[in-house]
């Protein structure tokens, strides 16, 4: 890859994080272990515990990971209910636990009960029909059980049943929120880079580079089929992303002149807008408010690259996260938090790039990160948690962060990886309850 096209991917690849302050995370793994009431700056959160039936081991471990994974509780170590007992409240309370989770096996389905511990009563009681063990969507459909599970407890579903897409190599793979079910979504040999999710959660966009040639491409997941973005049939074009509607796709063109934003309404297939004008400066990496007002986008016009902001329509085009010139380094890779509160970058600090995130209100920002190289930040559909690209373990790989407890987790991939973003919700992972 020579020229303008080299250029297009150590662009997209620099810009491929900040909430309130008052929320400081550290940079230390999560050790793994009983520790109930432990305080952080949310309150305290309430031990729960796991037991299932004999039988149910993969879907006992999987609710109880997710459950872990969601940070929303202290996880007391759980285990086959050997006996197939009634839950023992007494001795669970004992343990530290709040609530337990009963898993018992049903012909062709599970019995789910959530005990509160504390009140000595049945929370919920439902009955959900998974698929078979080793079919394709046993693993969404348990994590979908788990997200209920939090929802049941904290009012909010969980963030199991999601999935991220990231680069590695030349290819585009996907992966479950646990790190398993590792899939390529690209083609074998097609160069892709800077995969984003539809809303969705059934298509993606990305980049497909070619010689002299980068057009953006839409492409159904579950069929395969695409389609190229009205804009980008022509010329080199970055850092895709979808219309908080699903219906446009926004992207970076670049040429002699600069690189600049458009945005295209893949719906109709028609009406390119450009939205920057950038005058022999880069803009790139767009990312939209949730309702779609605002962009936040980076571009170079202060003469190192930092985070903007404008209206959706392209007027407004201000300076979003304040940087000190000399001091503070390039900034990259913005994306807005599902709830509007937040927007996640990188920046570099002292020649590294870590992990900020930016309070839309205040325009305050933190650092999340410290050790090693982390960058290319995107959200989970809950605010609370961020995927990232860190090389803290020795190679770059895939780590997930909890902005309000600051526990971190890896998720490894098979080779050095790149550029991630995380789906909202997906809706297809629902379980059946029959009751």
């Amino acid at each position: 890859m020579k020229g303008a096209a080299a250029r297009l991917v150590r662009l997209a690849g620099a810009a491929l994080c900040l909430l309130p302050a008052a929320l400081r995370a550290q940079d230390t793994s999560h050790v793994e272990g009983v520790r109930v009431g432990i305080t952080y700056a949310a309150g305290i959160r309430p031990g729960l515990l796991v037991v299932w039936s004999p039988g149910l081991d993969s879907v006992g471990a999987i609710i109880q990971r997710d459950l872990d994974y969601s940070d929303q509780f202290e996880m007391i170590p759980g285990a086959v209910n050997p006996h197939d007992g009634p839950v023992n409240d007494g001795l669970y309370r004992g343990m530290g636990a709040a609530y337990a989770v009963e898993v018992t096996g049903l012909t062709g389905a599970v019995d789910i009960r959530l005990h509160d511990l504390v009140a000595k009563q049945v929370r919920q009681d439902r009955v959900a029909v998974l698929p078979g063990v080793g079919a394709p969507d046993f693993r969404m459909a348990v994590h979908r059980v788990a997200d209920e599970i939090v929802r049941w407890i904290t009012g909010q579903p969980g963030i199991a049943a999601t999935q991220i897409l990231y680069d590695e190599g030349s290819q585009v793979f996907r992966i479950d929120a646990d790190g398993a079910g590792r899939v390529a979504v690209t083609r074998s040999g097609e160069r892709a880079l800077s995969p984003a999710w539809s809303p969705d959660g059934t298509r993606m966009a990305f980049t497909s580079l070619g010689d002299g040639v980068a057009p953006v491409i839409v492409q159904t997941l579950a069929t395969g089929a695409r389609l190229t973005v009205p804009g980008t049939a022509t010329g080199e074009n970055i850092t895709p992303v979808f219309t908080p509607d699903g219906q446009g796709v926004a992207y970076a063109k670049s040429n002699e002149a600069g690189t600049d934003l458009y945005v295209a309404n893949v719906a109709q297939m028609c009406c390119v807008q450009r939205l920057t004008v950038g005058r022999y400066s880069d803009n790139l990496s767009p990312t939209f408010s949730p309702d779609g007002q605002r962009v936040a986008f980076v571009s170079n016009r202060p003469g190192v690259p930092q985070v903007y902001v404008m209206a959706s329509d392209g007027t407004g085009q201000e300076l979003f996260a304040p940087f000190d010139f000399g001091a503070t380094g390039d900034s990259y890779a913005p994306d807005w938090s599902p709830d509007g509160a937040s927007v996640v970058f990188h920046r570099e600090v002292g020649g590294t790039p870590q992990v900020f995130v930016l309070d839309v209100a205040s325009r305050k920002v933190r650092q999340l990160t410290s050790a090693g190289r982390n960058e290319d930040a995107s959200w989970a559909p809950d605010g609370r948690h961020v995927v990232f690209v860190s090389d803290r373990s020795g190679r770059r790989q895939l780590w997930v962060v909890d902005v309000e407890s600051g526990r971190f987790r890896e998720l490894a991939t098979a080779a050095a990886a790149r550029l991630p973003a995380w789906s909202r919700r997906l809706a297809a992972a629902a379980p059946v309850f029959t009751r």
